[in-house]
């Protein structure tokens, strides 16, 4: 079944908002006018998602890149929808979008330095704002949304999907179940050989790069730290309920000596390639490790530049036992057959299947990322609809995108212990857990 024909068969059903609060669809006649800034190859994720929606318009798009603006149409035109009004007159049109009327909201999927600024212009329009993760360079950025949020009363979203993926989310039923006792320790990361990205086409990047090589490449070689934190950090903060009850106190990172990206272009390009000379600030694996008000630890890795498999390297660690998702192992103490032995996660994944997971399987199907990007986008979606803070707020946001700045700070000083601000002030103490909590067992 297609997701729009879903949503009119729920509706019509009396699926509702009291039935399930984030994930209710509501009328179809109770639109959001959606306004994309950033139509790339991650824009055009959430452009489809948003098309299968009866309950989602996309009256505007924005891109500096003449290539997209007609494969955007050209998907909205395939879906049966209107022409959206184009904004591509340069890097500050979206200025223009915002001031738009017939926008509730806009969704930024453009490179990281972008994200800030733009999310704050969209929250002083007054435009729910949903914004791509990653792209703080400093504390006071983060600050800066925090500030914005708090004095417009608009809200902004972070677009995390990893905290929706399965796995993911049984784990956090087990984690609500105290199925792990109390938690103890955390570990997740971005360990992702991204060469082929960095490099594209061959080992070109910057102004011969395409799509992401354009822009990402930069960044390894201006910085060193934690580039990308929250893909790993995002569903901890769940784990540990990060800004609700509990609160990320201090961190230290290190940084290992760059080597992966200068082999890959003598391997690929040759030793007398002009870009064999550019020399690379980012460590190939970087290390952060932090401390929480509730005297819980998290270690977090960011490994982009080296050869391996995909791994975001999850495991959570209680009283009673773990979980890594490396190997998909398990062990409970007293629940496991046998003492001190692994047994396979897959039985408990199923087990404690999110109920999220199990009454939207099929109409999740399809949307990337093994389904977790219908997940992120509804409960944007249903947020703006209900006028409400979304699951995945600012605070949050604000949370784990300042560990890039701090990791940066502290490899720069030898790994010396950086505070981590507390963006709720103080409010972190009685704040209530949001996330996944609608029709949960």
């Amino acid at each position: 079944m297609k997701r729009r024909e879903f949503i009119k068969s729920t509706t019509a059903t009396g699926l509702t908002v009291a039935a399930a609060p984030n994930l209710a669809f509501g009328s179809p006649k109770q639109k959001v006018r959606l306004g994309m800034i950033g139509v790339g190859l991650r824009g055009t994720w959430h452009l489809k998602n948003a098309l299968e929606r009866d309950d989602v318009e996309v009256t505007a798009i924005c891109d500096t890149d003449p290539e997209r603006i007609p494969i955007c149409q050209k998907m909205i035109q395939k879906a049966g929808r209107k022409k959206a009004r184009v904004f591509d007159r340069g890097d500050y049109d979206y200025k223009r979008l915002l001031r738009r009327k017939d926008i509730d909201a806009v969704i930024i999927s453009t490179p990281w330095l972008w994200h800030t600024p733009m999310a704050v212009d969209a929250m002083k329009a007054g435009k729910y704002t949903g914004v791509e993760v990653s792209g703080a360079t400093t504390v006071d950025e983060c600050w800066k949304l925090v500030e914005t949020h708090e004095s417009t009363r608009t809200h902004l979203m972070f677009l995390e999907n990893v905290s929706y993926r399965r796995d993911v989310m049984a784990i956090l039923k087990m984690v609500r179940l105290e199925m792990f006792g109390e938690l103890i320790h955390c570990q997740g990361g971005y360990q992702h050989d991204l060469r082929a990205v960095k490099f594209n086409p061959g080992v070109e990047f910057g102004e011969k790069g395409k799509s992401e090589s354009k822009w990402r490449t930069q960044h390894s070689i201006k910085r060193n730290g934690e580039l990308y934190p929250t893909h790993g950090l995002g569903p901890i903060v769940n784990y540990l309920d990060i800004n609700r009850g509990n609160r990320l106190v201090s961190l230290t990172s290190s940084a290992s000596k760059a080597r992966g990206l200068h082999n890959y272009i003598i391997d690929k390009g040759g030793a007398d390639h002009p870009n064999a000379k550019v020399n690379f600030r980012l460590g190939d694996v970087v290390t952060t490790t932090m401390t929480c008000a509730g005297g819980e630890t998290v270690v977090l890795s960011h490994d982009t530049n080296l050869p391996r498999p995909y791994s975001l390297g999850f495991r959570v660690q209680g009283t009673k036992g773990l979980w890594m998702k490396d190997g998909n192992q398990i062990y409970i103490e007293g629940v496991s057959e046998r003492s001190h032995r692994w047994e396979s996660s897959r039985p408990y994944l199923e087990k404690y299947d999110h109920e999220y997971w199990k009454k939207y399987e099929s109409v999740a199907a399809g949307a990337g990322h093994g389904g977790m990007d219908f997940f992120v986008l509804n409960d944007f979606i249903n947020s703006v609809k209900r006028e409400i803070a979304p699951p995945i707020d600012v605070y949050d946001g604000a949370t784990m995108m300042v560990i890039t700045p701090l990791s940066e700070r502290s490899i720069s000083e030898g790994g010396q212990p950086q505070q981590i601000p507390d963006f709720t002030n103080g409010r972190w103490i009685k704040r209530k857990t949001e996330f996944g909590m609608d029709g949960e067992v």
